[in-house]
Order: structure tokens, then sequence, then C-alpha cells
């Protein structure tokens, strides 16, 4: 089967279902998701909860401020979304995680889909990655109050990707880290706005000129404010956390 029978399928587990699919719902992901390619499951952990209160979490083994998401809740609700076969990679975003990339989203995009764990509290009982083979990812270097918000990125950045969701293939090509470098300033009309011009070389219709112009920017705006991606060769090499980042899982 190829990719236009079968969407490209996410699944996330978080304890406010009512999150998704949010902004993903509008635009061009939300246009994608009308057309079925792909499709968005967003499953309620507590669904899984212990006792009277379908209780999640516990407190943290050892003392501790918070509370912790335990491993045999979360391990359920993965086990009743995910079955043993499931190809999908099953993601935690999580601060402590690897930083997400643009070769990772790739990746991801080409596969079939995702399951997502949205953490909160403390974090998650650390038996439940091992055991259920969580994939830790970062988005950044900050804490969010959940993962929510972090999966909302991962989910679009990969969702952009997928066939016939861009209007034009080389709109996912000439972008900020899809060679190693940021991308290249754009403008538009009007010719001249508050005595700034557009430059020249844009308008002058060489196209190898503006081909050149296009790559001295983006390589001097790379070296302004991004050096760590200089001399990388490609976006996954990035060893920067800034770009990466979500939250408090």
């Amino acid at each position: 089967m190829t990719r236009a029978d079968t969407p490209w399928r996410a699944t996330i587990l978080t304890l406010y279902p009512e999150m998704f699919p949010g902004p993903l719902g509008v635009s061009l992901s939300g246009d994608a998701l009308a057309r079925g390619t792909w499709s968005l499951e967003a499953r309620n952990i507590r669904e899984h909860g212990l006792g009277r209160h379908r209780a999640v979490d516990d407190t943290p083994a050892g003392g501790g401020a918070g509370m912790v998401l335990r491993c045999d809740v979360l391990a359920a609700a993965i086990d009743a979304a995910s079955p043993a076969n499931d190809p999908r990679p099953r993601l935690l975003m999580s601060p402590r995680g690897r930083p997400l990339t643009q070769a990772r989203v790739r990746d991801l995009a080409a596969g079939p889909g995702a399951l997502i764990v949205c953490g909160r509290f403390e974090g998650v009982d650390e038996r439940v990655i091992a055991g259920r083979g969580l994939e830790e990812v970062s988005i950044g270097d900050y804490v969010l109050s959940g993962g929510e918000i972090a999966a909302l990125v991962v989910l679009d950045a990969c969702v952009r990707l997928l066939p016939g969701v861009m209007g034009k293939v080389a709109s996912g090509v000439e972008e900020s880290f899809e060679g190693g470098l940021l991308e290249y300033p754009h403008y538009t009309r009007p010719r001249d706005w508050e005595g700034r011009p557009i430059p020249d070389v844009l308008s002058g219709g060489n196209h190898g000129a503006i081909a050149r112009w296009r790559r001295a920017e983006a390589e001097r705006i790379t070296a302004e404010r991004r050096p760590d991606l200089r001399g990388t060769g490609a976006p996954d090499q990035a060893t920067s956390r800034s770009i990466t980042g979500p939250s408090r899982s």
C-alpha cells in the first residue's frame, strides 16, 4: 500500500485530549486532516487510572516534591493504543530527551506515524520508558506544564512534510535547517517601504546572481545567529539545544 492509501497516523496519550487537534485543525494541517492525509487520535490516560477516582499518579519514591505518573497506568494506556506489532515509534515529550531536529522530523514524516506520550507532573516512572521503548524527545531547553504543546510542535513539523500538504515541494527544501543553514531573507511588494527598498539583485532577473545572493545571506545569518550550525553540513548534526524543545513530563 502507498502513503496515499494509508494516512500518516498520530496517536496522542494525554490527560487533556481536548487540547487536540487545536491549531492543527486549521490551515494546511487542518485541510490535510479533513482530506485523510493524516489521522489524529487523542486518548485519555485517565481511562486506565486506578480506583474510584481514576488515579494516574503517586508520590515519588525516595521523597521529593510533586507527583509522578505511574508506570502501570501509563503502560496500560500505551498497550491499549499501540499493539506489539505497531510499527510506529513511541515518543515521550521530555526536556531531557534528544533534541528534535529537522532530520528526525523527516524520518518521522516518512514513516507510518507516531504515538506520542504527553507527560505531566514531575515526570513519568522510569520503568515504563524502558519497558515500552519510549524515545524521549525535547523541543528545547525549557520546561512546559506538560507535553501537549510540545506534541503539537512535533505533529506540525511532520504533517507539513507529508505529500500534498504544502503547495510547492520547494517550500520544504529551501528552509532553515534543511541544508545546515538558516533561511535567507524574503521580500515582496511594495518595492520601497519606509525607505527600505528590496535588494536590487532580486529585481534584476539574473537567477544565478539571485541564488548566489541567497546563499551568501543564509551563510551570513547562520554565522551571526547560529554559528554552531556552520560546518555541520546537515541540520541533524547541530549541537545546540535551542531549536529543540518541550515539556515537563
